[in-house]
């Protein structure tokens, strides 16, 4: 149950968003979707709300808020670092509590919603090889990397091809021997793949770098 003045704050936010459900309950950590339809029902009624509710716990406390804020801003300002370190919250949510507490910074920064896709190469090789070796979700892998799960399986697709598996997760019970040689088979593959990438990755920089210095040297002559 909420307060009154966390419902009608509830509300008093979600109009002054456009009605967006999804954005207004991202900046105060509740409530449902249900429950705020129903309290902007109930406020369009009958001009106000009901007096009388017993505040409940938001999802995230206000240390909660300003420790991601305060994470952020001490580690060059990364969402995808404090996302690792803390475990919460997503980077919608992040970006709009930076928005809250920092707004010139909030929107310049982190205002990048959850499935946009990072520009950079080395980002996208990182959240694959994650998702690869992950010992949690497919689901928090995306998260922490702002883009929906389907983005990140297309991600792996185009790095590593839809034949190499998307999981290197132990099974429970032993696999009979063959399975497990065609298993071992499959992470070697995977691993080699990686390591094609990361050479990949070093090919391209020592090349920028070889261009840098033919640069600097015809400036130079």
């Amino acid at each position: 149950m909420y307060s009154y003045e966390d419902r009608l704050r509830a509300v008093r936010l979600y109009l002054e968003l456009g009605k967006r459900i999804k954005a207004t309950i991202r900046r105060l950590g509740y409530p449902t979707k249900n429950a705020l339809k129903a309290w902007h029902r109930e406020y369009e009624e009958c001009h106000d709300l009901r007096i009388g509710y017993v505040r409940a716990t938001p999802r995230y406390s206000d240390e909660q808020k300003q420790a991601a804020v305060d994470h952020y801003l001490s580690h060059d300002r990364c969402a995808a670092a404090t996302l690792r370190a803390l475990g919460y919250p997503s980077r919608g949510t992040l970006a709009a509590w930076i928005e809250e507490r920092c707004p010139k910074l909030g929107k310049r920064v982190v205002g990048r919603v959850a499935g946009s896709v990072p520009a950079s190469r080395e980002a996208r090789q990182a959240a694959v090889i994650e998702l690869c070796t992950r010992e949690e979700s497919a689901r928090v892998v995306a998260e922490k990397a702002g883009v929906s799960r389907p983005m990140l399986y297309n991600w792996k697709n185009q790095l590593l091809g839809r034949e190499v598996p998307a999981s290197m997760k132990r099974q429970k019970k032993p696999a009979p021997d063959h399975e497990r040689e065609e298993l071992e088979q499959q992470v070697e593959s995977l691993r080699r793949d990686i390591r094609k990438l990361e050479l990949e990755r070093d090919i391209l920089k020592k090349a920028n770098e070889l261009v840098k210095k033919a640069w600097a040297s015809t400036c130079n002559s």
